[in-house]
């Protein structure tokens, strides 16, 4: 594996100073020695011309956030990321390679959960380039790679985790979203490292049922939140009808037998689990008639 290592250009003002000055000394001799007809001279004095303006090819700029990965007949030479103008062997290959965070926004993927229902699920990835050596050699265009490894990870995601959950003990994509987002930036991420790319934030942007079962999922997901809704009472019911039958024994207030017991589980658990609110009957007599 090929790993970043820093380039030390040299100045841009200085050689461009130095390389103008010795252009233009070389013209002066050169102007010199045509006035006294030596060839020779001119000879000499014309190839530094050449050379001078040869070498001024090697100026470039970097910008901020930046880096030039600069090559020498196909060898890696280093990258340049101090910013201005530089200079360098004017043989070297220099390729621009950007380090400012970018947002990669995935098109809306068509896939299945855990539990073969079709979704439709896009995600946002916030990420730079971090080794500017890998991100060019070691995969063909890191962008490209960047974009479909992404979205091969996000598949992966999806395919991991239930749509929804109504059991708090399992992690659903609509309901841990945190927990969610976490995998993925941490698959994305392990995808990416060999291209020189951190991942620094991998969000979900869009979840949905695919359109051909999507009616008939939101009367199911109604119907498991009913349910679910419906078990939450009847167990908080359960418990207060314990403590009631446990602070009444306790206490002293009234000793009931176990049919009178049952009778009034019967009624507290009426009054709590309707969907109503109860109309009570009050019995003038005692509770035997």
């Amino acid at each position: 594996m090929i790993r970043e290592r820093e380039y030390a250009a040299m100045s841009g003002w200085t050689a461009l100073v130095i390389l103008l000055a010795a252009a233009a000394l070389s013209l002066w001799q050169m102007a010199a020695n045509i006035k006294a007809d030596n060839v020779g001279l001119i000879v000499t004095w014309a190839i530094g011309v050449a050379l001078s303006l040869l070498l001024l090819v090697g100026l470039f700029m970097v910008n901020p956030n930046e880096g030039k990965v600069l090559q020498l007949f196909g060898a890696y030479k280093g990258t340049a990321k101090l910013q201005g103008l530089r200079w360098a062997n004017p043989f070297l290959a220099k390729k621009k390679v950007s380090l400012r965070v970018r947002n990669f926004e995935s098109s809306h993927l068509k896939v299945n959960d855990i539990d073969g229902n079709p979704i439709e699920i896009a995600a946002v990835v916030v990420w730079k380039v971090v080794e500017t050596a890998e991100a060019v050699f070691e995969v063909d265009d890191y962008e490209h790679f960047m974009k479909v490894q992404s979205e091969a990870a996000l598949r992966n995601l999806a395919t991991s985790y239930a749509y929804d959950a109504h059991d708090d003990a399992h992690v659903s994509l609509r309901g841990h979203t945190n927990a969610v987002a976490d995998h993925l930036k941490r698959e994305i991420q392990e995808r990416l490292t060999k291209a020189g790319v951190q991942v620094m934030e991998a969000r979900i942007s869009h979840l949905a049922y695919a359109p051909e079962i999507a009616a008939a999922m939101l009367q199911r997901q109604q119907a498991g939140a009913i349910i679910a809704a419906r078990q939450r009472i009847v167990e908080g019911a359960v418990g207060m009808v314990e403590m009631a039958l446990t602070m009444l024994s306790h206490k002293g207030i009234v000793s009931l037998d176990e049919e009178r017991k049952a009778a009034m589980v019967s009624n507290l658990l009426v009054v709590l689990c309707g969907e109503r609110g109860a109309q009570p009957i009050v019995n003038t007599g005692t509770i035997y008639q």
